[in-house]
């Protein structure tokens, strides 16, 4: 069952809308609707709360390093509370994805991603849970960094919100460890794009 909740992205207000901070945004929507608020904590080089979701305990945890040293953080929580990978989940974004979406998924590559990448090397293994928030893609590899380190317009933007709102519906079940039933929601509640996406004919990142 999930035992921590890492959202990905930049610290700082200068990167607080830019695409790249999907996982914050989410992790930030979770942390308000329980009433909490993260907490710095140098030990673990991030942001961290607690909450309780119907009768399960979450950490919830931004790492307040820079996106491609995001594994320092996760990993010194992890050690720390002797979370195994299995049992976390990462929230990122996801250029493959049109904005919209969002999947589930255990394990894989990190796809060129700086903050999954960092996070293998320091955890020892892909094995942890991705959701995958899709942000679109620009349609040419050069232009992916201006991308990610934008604002995406209000039209996108509310697409992305209403995929994490379908996200906050299945973490009670990824809570009781039930994975496949969670998976299912999820992409079945997609927004279909018409199987128009240009994210998915367009390799490579920042």
């Amino acid at each position: 069952m999930i035992q921590l909740l890492v959202g990905l992205g930049n610290p700082g207000q200068e990167h607080a809308l830019d695409r790249h901070n999907a996982g914050f945004w989410l992790v930030d929507q979770i942390a308000t609707a329980a009433g909490v608020s993260l907490k710095p904590e140098r030990g673990f080089f991030g942001d961290v709360a607690r909450v309780r979701l119907q009768g399960h305990e979450l950490w919830l945890l931004e790492p307040s390093t820079y996106m491609n040293r995001s594994g320092q953080s996760v990993g010194a929580f992890a050690r720390f509370y002797k979370i195994a990978p299995e049992n976390i989940l990462v929230a990122h974004d996801e250029l493959d994805l049109p904005p919209g979406q969002a999947k589930l998924k255990l394990g894989g590559g990190h796809a060129g991603h700086n903050g999954l990448r960092d996070l293998i090397a320091h955890l020892g293994t892909p094995n942890f849970w991705r959701l995958r928030l899709g942000i679109g893609h620009p349609g040419d590899r050069d232009a992916v960094i201006g991308f990610v380190l934008g604002k995406p317009p209000q039209s996108e933007l509310k697409l992305i919100e209403q995929a994490m709102e379908q996200s906050q519906a299945v973490l009670p079940q990824l809570l009781k460890g039930e994975f496949e039933a969670a998976m299912m929601q999820l992409h079945r509640s997609n927004r279909s794009d018409g199987g128009k996406s240009a994210a998915a004919a367009q390799p490579g990142r920042g």
